[in-house]
């Protein structure tokens, strides 16, 4: 997932030269310019397939490719033109970052849209995650070992997810007249589901963090696809009749790293 933008205005004459023939200048560089009054380092990647400059914004940030020999006036024009484009872009991913995790007594992890705090107690022997309330309580042999604790609440996580997501996709497939085949836990790093015409659902693990009423948007989508393998109007109007504000969930997605 991720924006991109192209600027297709002929490229200014190349710069010169060396007796060679080749350019001395990088193929791949980390740069910084100054936009819209904000300091933004950036990736530049040059390449002799080019024959526009693009920008294109991730996770990871703001990369520009450019034509090999394309001179230092033309990029710094589409950077300057673009200048709100790439703050606005970057400010939104910035803040779909996901909150970073702490793994240790007292702290908070997410659970169907809400939050639960972690209880960790020393143990002679590890046992089963156990929900007690709005708490996670973990017993374990090595209270510093949180890469154990994280294993355990992920496995958790798991094991929470696969019946719910069950359980919501027989709600809503005979409200859709939808027969899928099987459901799978999915990992994705860029989709929250998927679906395959042979009938099979994927579903991110990581659903179970979201409140149920997302988790439904997903399921719902997910189904839809048995109906239109699309995203045209007629995929939308089978996502409606099940979730009549898919529009407004949709953007509270979208607003969430996944």
């Amino acid at each position: 997932m991720f924006t991109r933008l192209r600027n297709l205005v002929a490229p200014p004459a190349a710069p010169a030269r060396g007796k060679s023939g080749a350019t001395s200048l990088p193929v791949i560089e980390q740069r910084a310019a100054l936009l819209a009054g904000k300091q933004i380092t950036y990736t530049l990647k040059r390449s002799g397939k080019r024959r526009s400059i693009g920008l294109r914004i991730d996770d990871r940030g703001l990369t520009v490719s450019m034509p090999l020999r394309a001179s230092e006036s033309w990029l710094h024009s589409v950077l300057q033109d673009k200048a709100s484009w790439v703050i606005e872009k970057l400010d939104g991913w910035q803040s779909r970052k996901r909150e970073a995790l702490r793994w240790a007594d007292g702290e908070s992890i997410p659970f169907l849209g809400e939050k639960l705090t972690l209880r960790i107690r020393p143990s002679l022997f590890a046992g089963i995650p156990q929900q007690r309330g709005k708490e996670l309580w973990l017993f374990v042999v090595d209270e510093s070992d949180t890469a154990h604790i994280e294993q355990l609440v992920s496995h958790w996580y798991r094991q929470q997810a696969e019946p719910l997501f069950a359980e919501r996709i027989e709600h809503y497939a005979p409200l859709l007249n939808v027969a899928p085949r099987v459901l799978k836990l999915s990992a994705a790093k860029t989709q929250w589901g998927s679906c395959t015409a042979r009938g099979t659902v994927r579903l991110n693990e990581q659903l179970i963090r979201l409140s149920l009423k997302l988790i439904d948007y997903v399921v719902v989508h997910e189904l839809a696809h048995l109906r239109e393998m699309n995203h045209s109007a007629a995929f939308w109007e089978v996502v409606k009749s099940a979730c009549p504000n898919y529009a407004k969930l949709r953007r509270e997605l979208k607003a969430i790293a996944l």
